[in-house]
């Protein structure tokens, strides 16, 4: 049984799915259940069941599941400690950016390039969702993506910048009232990205506020697409307070609320707050003025 074998384990357990374990892992699927089944033979036991609901852990799977956790986080403190006593830091950090101001990313990649030029660094773009998906689940070492609420409490997290988004519409659209009308606004189409960007969180956390729930929304993931429909009267959406800004003075759309406010974060395990190379990379964007 190797450390290989391990990390499959975990990553079927977490997502209950081989499918979905080989995504992660990018191995074929044949080979996540081969390891599986290696592991089962090693030990004797039957780690997981399959089920109508995908692959559920054993009560053997069940209490094997923490010590595998242990196995690899020994490992990583292994490796830690051999970095310590080298005295520079090597290895591979791995991570992970949502749709973020680029320069942002460039100037933590360019000071790492500069301060651990040993270490080999590899970069993953998604949403937020995934980047925070990839950080649980060990795909990545740590990550840039967009919080619209609070972070969870498994997190470290290091603010970097933050930006505002403000709902808009097309001027006239929407009868002046103050306070704004929201069972109206639920009436109206809303030109939104999935609810797994900044966007889209923003805009679920309004409904909740609000409690309404629009009964139509169109679904765009270019900002440039929806200020276009919402200036041509399609709907009302959300847009990033630059681009609001230079739709508002052209006379193209007019801003409905207050701004809401978007932090983008950099973050990592809590448990893995120790590891040097992590250490060096809050530290470095701890130096680096925020854009």
């Amino acid at each position: 049984m190797d450390i290989h074998q391990i990390k499959t384990f975990l990553a079927v357990a977490r997502e209950g799915s081989i499918t979905r374990a080989s995504d992660l892992l990018y191995l074929s699927q044949p080979a996540v259940s081969a390891h599986i089944k290696a592991m089962e033979e090693t030990l004797g036991l039957t780690l997981f069941e399959r089920t109508p609901r995908g692959m559920q852990l054993t009560p053997a799977g069940q209490r094997l599941l923490a010590k595998a956790e242990q196995t690899l986080l020994a490992q990583r403190e292994l490796i830690d400690e051999a970095t310590r006593l080298k005295g520079s830091l090597t290895g591979e950090l791995r991570l992970g950016a949502s749709h973020i101001d680029a320069r942002i990313v460039a100037g933590l990649l360019s000071r790492l390039a500069e301060r651990v030029p040993e270490v080999e660094i590899s970069l993953r773009y998604g949403t937020s969702v995934e980047i925070l998906k990839g950080i649980r689940n060990g795909q990545l070492d740590a990550g840039f993506y967009n919080e619209a609420g609070a972070p969870g409490t498994d997190l470290a997290t290091l603010e970097v910048s933050r930006f505002t988004t403000y709902l808009a519409a097309r001027p006239g659209l929407v009868p002046a009232s103050r306070p704004l009308d929201w069972q109206r606004l639920a009436e109206l189409p809303w030109i939104l990205p999935t609810s797994t960007t900044c966007c889209g969180q923003t805009a679920e956390a309004l409904f909740d506020k609000h409690r309404i729930r629009p009964q139509r929304v169109i679904s765009i993931d270019r900002e440039s697409v929806t200020s276009t429909l919402i200036s041509g009267g399609v709907g009302v959406g959300l847009l990033h307070a630059d681009s609001a800004a230079a739709a508002q003075k052209s006379g193209e759309v007019e801003l409905l609320s207050e701004a809401h406010s978007v932090r983008v974060l950099f973050a990592h395990l809590a448990q893995r707050a120790e590891e040097p190379l992590l250490r060096c990379a809050c530290s470095l964007l701890i130096e680096t003025p925020t854009v």
